[in-house]
């Protein structure tokens, strides 16, 4: 069998530390957050002092300054015990690198030690109602304070709209918020802004009711007259959409990481499920049809793998590009809910029930369809590249 080759000594005795957290201070308790929608804060405290937030956040702002394999081992850890939360992978891979990329030294320090800590948990405030993947769409508008000087910079923001779907929506301290400050210039008037939930105009709405993930708080989030100083604006004014393009790449990397590693960890579930379990004289793991799906999907599981760790080589030396980053999360995820659907269905009537992992990785599976860009959009990057200049030619 191909071994990976990714990881040193050290990531895989960081793998067994967040093992003993993972197996000591969620799996016991995660399916009653699964009822009640949400983890404890402690968690996330637990967790900071563990060292499992932010691995990468540099020690001058609190955090252990280790590289992104460190992230990886304990996203990956998380998921093949099948924990829909906590919400860490929004924190670490996106919030807290956000800041780092383009927050200034001000916000750095401010918000960045909290962060690793567990004190301060991040959310991502950018799909709405009628702006999913596409986000230069937003409506959620910020506007100079018109009792303020004309050409005053320092002036502060008045927000008003509203955001859908925010994971950590329920919880979170920061959020970093997509708002257009100029509504006729379509990319070029998307603006960043990193918002402190203590904020006045700031409301949090219901935590959503999902057909998986059920232990991450998803929120609606509602902003009335919302104040905020210029000096929480992230990057420059006008430049949201190009520092989110800039993100996104590192974000569906992410869920292809989840999708290969829920994929072979249910593939290894249904072997041994088919292995034990009896039917006509037999065990069902006897049957031609059990073999043949399961290797099928183990060869694809195989290539998916080592794509994915390619990839994450590539986005540690910088090189990962949004065509590689599409057809990647394009190819796992779809494997992943395939996996789901066909592992389920060798558990039979079990695999039905809630009790059984497989049924809350079935459920959980149809999300990385959606997520990070949905695969409509990966297929049209994917494909807008290999035309790219040829579709004009032949036209003329």
């Amino acid at each position: 069998m191909i071994q990976r080759t990714i990881f040193r000594e050290e990531h895989e005795m960081w793998r067994e530390t967040v093992r003993r957290f993972v197996e000591k201070e969620i799996v016991p308790f995660h399916a009653e957050w699964e009822e009640q929608g949400i983890v404890p804060r402690e968690l996330w405290l637990k967790a900071g002092e563990a060292g499992l937030l932010c691995c990468t956040v540099p020690e001058e702002y609190g955090g252990l300054g280790l590289d992104y394999l460190f992230d990886v081992v304990v996203f990956e850890e998380l998921w093949r015990v099948g924990a829909s939360g906590p919400g860490f992978l929004i924190h670490t891979d996106l919030v807290a690198t956000y800041i780092l990329s383009f927050g200034t030294e001000e916000q750095k320090r401010h918000w960045l030690p909290k962060m690793v800590s567990g004190e301060a948990i991040g959310s991502l405030g950018m799909t709405e109602p009628h702006a999913g993947s596409d986000l230069k769409a937003v409506r959620t508008r910020a506007i100079r304070d018109p009792q303020a000087a004309a050409g005053d910079n320092d002036a502060d923001f008045i927000v008003n709209g509203q955001k859908v779907f925010i994971s950590n929506g329920q919880m979170c301290d920061l959020i970093v918020l997509a708002t257009k400050t100029d509504s006729a210039a379509g990319a070029k008037g998307v603006t960043l802004f990193l918002v402190d939930a203590t904020t006045e105009g700031f409301k949090r709405g219901r935590n959503l009711e999902k057909l998986g993930m059920k232990a991450q708080d998803t929120s609606e989030l509602f902003f009335e007259d919302m104040r905020v100083p210029a000096s929480a604006m992230l990057g420059e004014e006008g430049a949201g959409f190009k520092i989110m393009m800039t993100k996104l790449s590192q974000e569906r990397l992410a869920q292809a990481i989840r999708s290969a590693t829920v994929t072979e960890t249910i593939i290894d579930w249904t072997v041994d499920y088919t292995a034990e379990r009896k039917a006509f004289g037999q065990s069902i793991g006897d049957f031609q049809n059990t073999q043949f799906v399961l290797a099928d999907l183990k060869a694809r599981a195989t290539m998916a793998r080592v794509f994915t760790d390619r990839c994450i080589d590539l986005f540690m030396a910088g090189q990962l590009d949004s065509v590689d980053a599409a057809m990647l999360k394009m190819v796992t995820t779809e494997l992943h809910c395939e996996a789901a659907d066909k592992c389920l269905q060798l558990f039979g009537g079990w695999g039905y029930m809630w009790e059984y992992p497989i049924c809350r990785a079935y459920a959980d599976a149809r999300i990385v369809k959606i997520a990070g860009g949905s695969i409509e959009i990966m297929k049209t990057i994917i494909a807008r590249e290999m035309f790219k200049g040829k579709l004009a030619k032949a036209a003329a």
